[in-house]
């Protein structure tokens, strides 16, 4: 943090507990300055970050206050989303296709656009798409796929229907929806630590306080996750329940309900991002199962097991919650794209994608059977016992540095993933380097490995 963020956070902190009251007077600028060693500059941008954020008001020749704070229920649109919704209601009336005579749409038919040529060259796939699939679409993405997507949750225990899944371009445009829709510069947040390194870059753009919950072997620490969550009262909990990035470690079953409990007890949400959850090898128990989409808000994709470039995935939720977000996503994106919904619905529904997930399954199972035993005849630790995803996170000696380890890697021509970036706040980050078992079976990446470790 910069000191005025710490400032900030201190009298949040201070707000919060009690210790100071609605309507009460904050410190002078010149008193405040004095009282935390700083600068008056400091304490002029932290009372700015505190009016910011809502928590503050300001009146001329007042000085600061601290503001009654409503805390806004996951069902309610904030009042800037409203009014953006009503901005956009013509978008909004044009995504329907209940209409026979479009004399207000924005775009020309299908008839006139190069309709034939896209569905030329999907092949099989475009043969039966209707003229309008060369549309935008619903906000909440195609139809079909989230039926069979709502088919899917139900084979895991997840009662969800088709209006509780909206599709998104990947996991990384859903969890930028729920930040934007569910959280204001100044809130605070619980994440993973370490954890999902572009979830931090997002919530740091959008101003939004993080804090680490210590990661385990069998996931969250609770002890950690409760004492920040009660002290904190975070509105959202940022976790990966299976096969965890960077540590590849696993949810147990006590520690999930022990999430839940205290996420209930704390009026919290959670967000569970598991971009594993299809591989047929991870073990662990997700929240969703349990929580039924009570608290819980799923996050998945399919860029981790077919493909990167297909910018497919979506949000499970409760139907309030969906409705927002889906809102939110018309205003942003409009739509995701039916082209790309409709190639992965055809791959599930004709057995592809499954008979795909096997083959997946027995490349983790021989790659890590391969990687751990050579990584641990090196004499080197991992974080925990590998869940059956792509990751295992490497424990380094307490000597080395890993981001001096990834330069070093990096002159050799070898990539290095290290554990301070995987940190919420760089001074909670533990020496270590994240592995993919997929690149990991050359043997010039083991003889650096041992050399530099071995180095004092």
């Amino acid at each position: 943090m910069t000191r005025a963020e710490a400032v900030a956070a201190e009298i949040r902190r201070r707000i919060e507990v009690g210790s100071l009251a609605v309507g009460a007077k904050l410190p002078s600028i010149r008193k405040a300055a004095g009282q935390f060693d700083v600068s008056k500059n400091t304490i002029v941008d932290a009372y700015d970050r505190l009016v910011s954020a809502g928590i503050a008001h300001s009146r001329p020749g007042a000085g600061f206050t601290v503001a009654e704070r409503r805390r806004q229920t996951p069902s309610e649109r904030p009042r800037h989303v409203a009014e953006a919704v009503d901005i956009a209601s013509l978008l909004n009336a044009q995504l329907e296709e209940s209409f026979s005579i479009r004399v207000g749409d924005g775009r020309p038919p299908a008839s006139w656009m190069e309709e034939s040529e896209v569905r030329r060259h999907l092949g099989l796939l475009g043969r039966h798409q209707r003229s309008s699939s060369d549309g935008y679409g619903s906000a909440m993405g195609l139809p079909a796929l989230r039926e069979r997507l709502a088919f899917d949750l139900m084979e895991r225990e997840v009662q969800a229907s088709p209006e509780q899944i909206l599709l998104t371009f990947g996991a990384n445009h859903a969890l930028d929806l729920i930040i934007r829709r569910f959280l204001v510069a100044g809130d605070t947040v619980l994440v993973d630590d370490p954890g999902y390194y572009p979830l931090f870059a997002k919530l740091k753009l959008a101003q939004i306080r993080m804090v680490g919950v210590r990661r385990t072997q069998t996931g969250p620490d609770l002890e950690d996750l409760a004492g920040k969550a009660e002290r904190e009262r975070p509105k959202l909990f940022f976790t990966q329940s299976l096969a965890h990035n960077p540590t590849g470690s696993s949810t147990n079953l006590p520690t999930a309900h022990s999430i839940l409990t205290i996420a209930a007890r704390c009026d919290m949400l959670v967000v569970e991002d598991d971009p594993f959850v299809d591989l047929p090898t991870v073990r662990g128990v997700g929240l969703a199962p349990l929580d039924q989409l009570q608290n819980v808000i799923c996050v998945r994709t399919f860029a981790k097991t077919l493909s990167a470039s297909l910018r497919c995935g979506y949000i499970a939720a409760r139907p309030d919650l969906i409705a927002s977000l889906a809102e939110l996503k018309m205003l942003t994106t409009v739509n995701s794209s039916g082209h790309i919904e409709r190639l992965i619905l055809g791959l599930i529904n004709e057995g592809h994608y499954r008979r795909h997930l096997k083959r997946l399954g027995q490349r983790v199972r021989q790659a890590t059977e391969m990687v751990v035993p050579r990584l641990l005849k090196g004499g080197l630790k991992l974080f925990a016992e590998p869940t059956g995803g792509y990751y295992v996170y490497l424990e380094l000696p307490p000597h080395i540095d890993d981001i001096e380890l990834a330069r070093q890697g990096a002159r050799e021509g070898i990539f290095i993933a290290p554990g301070s970036v995987f940190a919420p706040a760089k001074q909670t980050a533990a020496a270590g380097i994240r592995i993919n078992i997929a690149w990991a079976e050359d043997p010039r990446f083991y003889d650096f490995l041992f050399r530099a470790t071995q180095q004092r």
